[in-house]
């Protein structure tokens, strides 16, 4: 008897779908073909940039930087999803729920940063052309990539750790498919005004301000495509600005609604569908948003194709 208890303290149930079995066998289907959508489509995009010399710049430099991420963030929540999608069991172990916390929430605060390091790319591009390779330099690159990540991980250990301290007084049923930080914050058996009032202000520096910068920076950029004499300059301008405000429309929009409310305000199931948009569709869709939009992002990628094309053949006829 002791030693189920130890099991069970040291366990999370996630609830998941499991209330509604046929739904669970549609979104497990879903699930896979996103995924596999997002690990080809993002892995394409960071040997296309690697590979190719005319697309080391800072802007996809950075864009390397959202795909690694976006199969960092997938990785790290999709085949725990998908086993307790599959299996009867629907538990995670307490170490694995807590890796899957802290690091969601940390990949979740690099996108948020990063967009904005992406945003004032573009402005300095757009904005200040002739001084773009003197301000964005490859050091002046890395320095803001280190800052992003660094910054991001010290926001998930204030958070999450805030959120784990909360006593549970046995409470491991999280009515969830992920280890989430509202849902964890929901298993306490006391009041969590405080810590959620703290993880909201966090929210508000973490992805009201910075959402607010972005903006600022498309505000000066519209200023200046409006001022280009050339339609070919201001075609291209758009393509590049537009891919990047759709992925921003996407991701905050998504973010704002899950952590920017009040507790109780949105119903479990529809908690569930919106985790479910930004951790499996927006990774998905942003190597295709970026691609769409991007003539030089598709030519590298017809050109990873062509290469991966040529080597097949030769070793067929290697072989032959």
């Amino acid at each position: 008897m002791d030693k189920s208890n130890h099991t069970f303290l040291h366990r999370f149930f996630l609830v998941g779908f499991s209330d509604h079995p046929t739904l669970e066998i549609v979104v497990s289907g879903f699930v896979t073909i996103f995924y596999l959508i997002t690990l080809v489509g993002n892995t394409a995009i960071i040997l296309a940039s690697l590979l190719d010399s005319h697309l080391h710049t800072p802007m996809y430099i950075f864009l390397r930087n959202l795909s690694f991420l976006d199969l960092c963030f997938t990785t790290n929540s999709i085949p725990q999803m998908l086993v307790n999608l599959w299996s009867p069991d629907k538990t995670i172990s307490y170490m694995g729920c807590i890796v899957q916390l802290y690091v969601n929430m940390w990949l979740g605060t690099v996108e948020c940063l990063l967009l904005v390091v992406m945003s004032y790319d573009r402005f300095t591009a757009i904005c200040k052309p002739l001084h773009y390779l003197l301000i964005m330099t490859p050091r002046l690159c890395l320095k803001m990539i280190i800052m992003v990540w660094s910054v991001s991980l010290a926001c998930s250990l204030i958070s999450c750790t805030l959120a784990l301290n909360l006593p549970r007084c046995g409470n491991n049923i999280l009515k969830h498919f992920l280890c989430e930080l509202p849902a964890m914050i929901k298993l306490a058996c006391v009041d969590t005004t405080t810590v959620e009032m703290t993880v909201f202000a966090l929210g508000i520096f973490f992805v009201i301000t910075p959402l607010l910068l972005i903006l600022t920076s498309y505000g000066y950029i519209a200023q200046a495509v409006l001022r280009m004499k050339s339609k070919a300059g201001q075609r291209k301008a758009m393509n590049t600005c537009g891919s990047h405000l759709t992925v921003v429309s996407i991701f905050y929009g998504t973010v704002i609604y899950m952590y920017l409310q009040p507790g109780n305000s949105a119903s479990q199931d529809q908690g569930k569908f919106i985790t479910l948009f930004y951790t499996i569709i927006t990774p998905s869709l942003n190597p295709l948003i970026y691609t769409l939009r991007n003539k030089d992002m598709k030519d590298a990628l017809k050109k990873l194709v062509r290469v991966d094309y040529e080597s097949t053949q030769m070793k067929r006829n290697w072989k032959s």
